[in-house]
């Protein structure tokens, strides 16, 4: 994976770079020793690896722009970064390139639950934001699996989901406004705490934009009223064909769970392992289904989805009979990807296919497995389409990366072939960076291209990213 070449010109002029940035915020801010480096050399792609230029630990939105303005003016990259959960190597540093980490931005500055919305600092986590309001019976919908750990800076870069996306959408459905900074120095606010504004949507360009176009250092988000009661079910199939069809004809049927989400049998052994969650071991394929609402809703969706469920021949059916139960059964979804990890290196994708797509696809997938000769686990948002299988690899033998990247690119390919597309919630990033032109002709990415040399005419955020290097090396040469 080529990564755009460092200008020899900034790694000769670090030290004024570090001292100028140190201008800016002293202290503990600016981090430029080798050995704490490394902790910023990598994301959650693990997989490729280059300390960075500098650090950058700014406190509040005016010492970003002042940041953003030196780097402009001294022509030194910048990686944006949240927590750096990112699966598709969104924050990944070049040599030459200053990181620009927002997590000492973390304070919810704002909570006014009559309009609904909490205004915070990028760098807060995502269930922090369901925490500051929890109490008065409100929450914050997307959760992504990271959602402990990872910044809503990153949620807002990647437009995260989550597993109940399904019905409450994406970030960028629940993000009301945004103040952002742009490579200039310059402090927007985008959007705000009211539902609509005149003018073209600057802020759904904003969200998805993967640290392309500016820094977003503050954000309203919008928060809803907790749900009455909410109750999961767990299906087990004979195989994923089955439990894909079944996911079809639930969402075909006009049943709108809250969460519709699947595991394979590979998966289910290695999250039951870790988390004790009584997933059936005997199945090949689990489908994890919650609704909410009253009990008499709760009873009445449950019942038609079991109607459904059934008409495929499931070999297990386990409802939820206490709040520990339906804790247990979340607990092993949302440790599924920490699970994996304990007996396997894995490269995440998270391609997106159209529903009816879903038991042709799987069935490929298992082709594709047998062809490379990788173990594949899938576990994914099933009703919306999102997919994660996790390729099993070893980090340690010669080839295996080149191989499990070469089997990853066959998947997402096949997901744009079928009708998707390349990425749901992770973001491009450098992972997928070089598919783009499998997704896009030459006159899409070009008009994409154009609305980064507005924001970023000297293409200095997130070198190396979403783009191929084709097109940021002709910017640069022009």
């Amino acid at each position: 994976m080529r990564m755009p070449t460092p200008d020899a010109e900034v790694l000769a002029r670090r030290a004024d770079i570090v001292s100028r940035l140190r201008e800016i915020a002293p202290g503990e801010a600016v981090i430029s020793d080798p050995a704490e480096l490394k902790a910023y050399e990598c994301d959650a792609l693990t997989a490729y690896r280059q300390p960075p230029l500098v650090v950058c630990l700014p406190e509040n939105t005016e010492q970003v722009a002042a940041m953003l303005r030196l780097c402009h003016e001294m022509r030194v990259p910048v990686v944006p970064r949240g927590a750096g959960t990112s699966l598709a190597g969104g924050s990944l540093p070049t040599a030459d390139s200053v990181i620009l980490g927002v997590s000492r931005m973390a304070e919810v500055l704002e909570i006014d639950l009559e309009d609904r919305f909490v205004r915070v600092q990028t760098g807060v986590t995502n269930l922090s934001v369901t925490g500051a309001v929890q109490d008065e019976g409100f929450f914050y919908a997307p959760d992504p699996s990271s959602q402990l750990a990872c910044a809503i800076a990153g949620n807002i870069a990647m437009n995260s989901g989550g597993a109940h996306c399904l019905k409450y959408g994406v970030t960028t459905n629940n993000l009301l406004g945004v103040r952002m900074v742009t490579m200039q120095g310059e402090i927007i606010d985008l959007g705000g705490p009211h539902m609509t504004e005149g003018g073209y949507d600057l802020l759904g360009l904003i969200c998805g934009s993967e640290g392309q176009l500016g820094v977003v250092t503050e954000a309203w988000l919008r928060v809803l009223p907790s749900p009455e009661g909410a109750r999961p079910i767990l299906f087990g199939f004979e195989s994923s064909e089955i439990a894909g069809a079944c996911v079809a004809d639930i969402i075909r049927e006009g049943v709108l769970p809250v969460a519709l989400e699947f595991m394979d049998g590979p998966a289910i052994k290695v999250c039951e392992d870790f988390a004790k969650a009584g997933y059936p071991l005997d199945a090949q394929a689990l489908l994890i289904v919650e609704v909410e609402g009253s009990e008499a809703e709760i009873a009445s969706q449950l019942a038609a989805i079991r109607r459904i469920a059934e008409r495929h021949g499931p070999i297990a059916i386990k409802e939820s009979a206490s709040p520990a139960e339906s804790a247990a059964i979340w607990a092993g979804r949302k440790s599924a990807f920490g699970a994996m990890g304990r007996i396997s290196d894995y490269m995440c994708l998270d391609g997106t296919i159209p529903i009816g797509e879903l038991p042709g696809v799987l069935r490929r997938i298992e082709e594709l497995s047998e062809q490379f000769g990788l173990r594949v686990a899938n576990i994914f948002h099933a009703g919306d389409g999102n997919m994660h299988p996790l390729i099993l690899f070893d980090a340690n033998k010669p080839g295996d990366l080149e191989t499990c990247e070469a089997f990853g690119a066959e998947i997402l390919k096949l997901c744009v072939d079928v009708g998707g597309c390349l990425t749901g919630e992770h973001g491009v990033g450098v992972e997928k960076r070089d598919l783009m032109t499998h997704q896009f002709n030459p006159v899409d990415l070009a008009q994409q291209a154009a609305v980064k040399d507005v924001f970023d005419p000297l293409w200095l955020l997130n070198r190396g990213k979403v783009f191929p290097l084709e097109i940021f090396e002709s910017r640069i040469a022009a």
